[in-house]
């Protein structure tokens, strides 16, 4: 009784009301729903901060043995909701963290127009992970002057402990007509959308028990045209996911298919670093915050990339015999056991990618409310011979919105050992904010078939500290304008540090548009060239009912890889959305590299655009039509562009049920060859892939 005085003292509450009889999920909130506890008096988080909402908002809460409901009644007053499936609409959005971590919790999203999404926020609200994907059911319904939205979350989609009677809890409305964003508990500008300051769902008891299975088949038909060889590849492939327990997972693979219908964005890379790719794949995102080592730094020490495991090789991409996985969540505890083996690769009758085995082992600890410690063992092997070990230790102190983070790692690739240090601290007094990062990465540090630290030999510190300041009316927002400064030594140099200083000025204004700029100079050392950086970067953004913008890009004094020379460099980018109609809305993403030569002269510009078209038959039902046009424009060659690369994609997919789909795809991708456009690889695909949940 003590504790939950306290509670009601010190936090928002609302109590889970049994149910015996369950709603009915159709976007109508019936009589049923007034038997269930409700939260209200909303607060704004954007335009303006610590006011009340501009109109009203009531959710409702009910379970029963096997699912929770969320009831959502958002009042429109003097006007009709906003319902523009594909575009920016009213909705809603339920967060629950059923562990009570105070770090990590679920998402489910729902719009006017009853489409959805879902994904899973980490770090205390300061990373999000829009990959995850559960089974659940919603449903609205629009009114007048107002909008339903119910949903049903089957307790065996997500993970908890049934000793836990307490989740943290919160929502968010968005309300499209003035840019407007709720919230239940109150969040600020500075402190984001922290999950240790939810508010408390109490008296919640799943009845829920036994083994939950799901068993998930895909086939595929594939249609290849690469060079003149053409084939028709029928496959099948599976996966399994078996709940131990409520907080407990089994995940298994067999010939998984993690082919890419799209590909991944062209990148000119004038760096001596290799690119970072995000995961997509559902084996690897189910648990992946689990895996996830939190992190701060500039640098951080990523140990296990599952990017590695099934790579591309010379547009091959290694294939996945199978693999499994074990992962578990408590409130002290969290840990993940992954397995995996991939085939080899043979061209032109030689062996250039073995079979090899991967495994990775988690364990973390959270403490003092929402901080936590952990370690992380990755590893991969073909022969005794032919490995590459690493061990990591890494901790997240957190307290309202400063963090610190540290990690360590030591590696082991076929006897060369190697050690790497890196840690951050970002947070706030009062009006002032800090932002530092060291790393120390030795020379013989290597995690290349298992991790993603391309930059053995970085050594370096830097830190950005400055006024931020919130406004709580007038056309300003906020306000960061602060200077930098960096110490660092390049890869492969134990002698000659660089140091550079820098200036930022980034306001955000009240109508959701802002600017980020920054100008960097300073001594800099690297491929045994001494010379002064220097940077100027600039991004504008904005966003209003029917469009989003981002635009901007910066100029470099600095070495360009690519070429072998020290010189300026630009890159420029655009990426603009609209909402032509309902169900309509275009977008053109394109961005510029320009090169010039040690003379100051223009080398080399290549352009990138990215027209895409996407077509929101129903919430389920998604046509989308892209072309990825790479230009090359060489001084050297009489001044005349051409087209280095064109991959035109359509992508049709259809939700048929929860974690069921059917996609038809079509991609067809020419490049220039000795001034000539040639056929490269083309791709005809039908896949399913459907949910067997019991």
């Amino acid at each position: 009784m003590f504790l939950l005085l306290l509670l009601l003292i010190n936090n928002k509450t609302i109590e889970a009301r049994y149910t015996a009889q369950p709603p009915e999920i159709d976007g109508i909130i019936e009589e049923l729903w007034y038997n269930a506890d409700s939260a209200y008096d909303f607060i704004q988080y954007s335009p303006y901060e610590k006011v009340s909402a501009t109109e009203p908002t009531v959710v409702y809460i009910l379970y029963d043995n096997e699912n929770l409901y969320v009831a959502f009644c958002c009042v429109t007053p003097g006007r009709s909701p906003v319902c523009d499936l594909g575009g920016k609409e009213d909705n809603v959005v339920l967060y629950i963290d059923p562990m009570s971590s105070k770090t990590t919790a679920y998402y489910f999203q729902t719009k006017a127009s009853g489409s959805y999404s879902d994904g899973i926020i980490m770090d205390d609200g300061r990373t999000s992970d829009e990959s995850w994907n559960g089974v659940w059911y919603q449903a609205s319904k629009i009114y007048e002057d107002k909008f339903e939205i119910e949903m049903q979350i089957p307790f065996k989609s997500i993970r908890y402990k049934k000793d836990i009677i307490e989740w943290g809890i919160n929502f968010r409305r968005y309300i499209a007509p003035n840019q407007e964003i709720d919230t239940w508990t109150e969040c600020t500008q500075k402190q984001g959308f922290m999950i240790s300051t939810f508010g408390t769902l109490y008296g919640i008891v799943p009845k829920a028990s036994g083994y939950y299975f799901e068993i998930y088949p895909e086939g595929i038909i594939r249609y290849e045209v690469i060079s003149d060889t053409t084939t028709l590849k029928p496959d099948l492939s599976l996966n399994l996911k078996w709940d131990l327990a409520p907080q407990t997972t089994v995940d298994a693979t067999i010939n998984p298919d993690f082919a890419q219908i799209e590909a991944d964005p062209y990148t000119l890379n004038l760096s001596r670093y290799s690119l970072r790719l995000s995961e997509r794949r559902p084996f690897f995102i189910e648990g992946k915050e689990i895996f996830y080592m939190p992190s701060s730094a500039s640098s951080p020490l990523e140990i296990y990339y599952s990017r590695k495991i099934g790579k591309a090789i010379n547009r091959n991409v290694v294939p996945i015999i199978g693999g499994m996985k074990l992962s578990s969540r408590s409130k002290n505890w969290q840990f993940g056991i992954l397995g995996a083996w991939t085939d080899k690769i043979i061209e032109d009758s030689n062996e250039i990618e073995p079979q090899r085995g991967f495994g990775v082992f988690r364990l973390k600890h959270p403490f003092s409310t929402n901080s936590e410690i952990g370690i992380l063992v990755s590893s991969a092997a073909s022969s005794k011979e032919d490995y590459n070990y690493a061990f990591g230790f890494d901790g997240a102190l957190r307290s309202g919105t400063n963090q610190f983070n540290i990690q360590a790692a030591l590696s082991d690739k076929n006897h060369k050992k190697g050690y790497a240090l890196s840690s951050g601290l970002k947070g706030y007094i009062k009006d002032f904010y800090i932002s530092s990062s060291m790393q120390i990465i030795s020379d013989s540090f290597d995690v290349s078939d298992i991790g993603y630290v391309p930059w053995p030999g970085l050594k370096g510190f830097k830190t950005d500290f400055g006024l931020y300041k919130i406004y709580s009316k007038g056309f300003m927002k906020t306000l960061y304008i602060g200077p930098g400064i960096c110490i660092n030594q390049e890869p492969g140099d134990s002698i000659n540090w660089g140091k550079s200083i820098s200036f930022d000025i980034n306001p955000e204004f009240r109508n959701n548009w802002g600017i980020n700029s920054s100008i960097d100079a300073g001594f800099a050392y690297e491929a045994d060239t001494h010379y002064i950086n220097r940077t100027v970067n600039i991004l504008v953004y904005g966003k209003g009912t029917k469009y989003s913008i981002h635009f901007g890009g910066s100029i470099d004094y600095t070495y360009n890889y690519l070429r072998n020379w020290l010189a300026y460099q630009s890159y420029n980018y655009f990426w603009w959305e609209y909402d032509i109609i309902s169900r309509v809305s275009l977008s053109l993403y394109n961005r510029l590299w320009w090169e010039f030569n040690p003379n100051n002269e223009l080398y080399a510009v290549t352009p990138t655009m990215i027209p895409r078209i996407e077509f929101q038959a129903t919430k389920d039902i998604n046509l989308s039509i892209y072309s990825q046009l790479v230009f090359l424009w060489l001084n050297e060659e009489n001044n005349k562009p051409k087209i280095q690369s064109n991959r035109v994609g359509l992508l049709f997919s259809w939700n048929f049920r929860p974690k069921s789909w059917i996609y038809i795809a079509f991609n067809d991708y020419r490049e220039d060859v000795n001034g000539q456009f040639h056929l490269t690889e083309q791709l005809s695909a039908i896949k399913i892939k459907y949910l067997l949940y019991f």
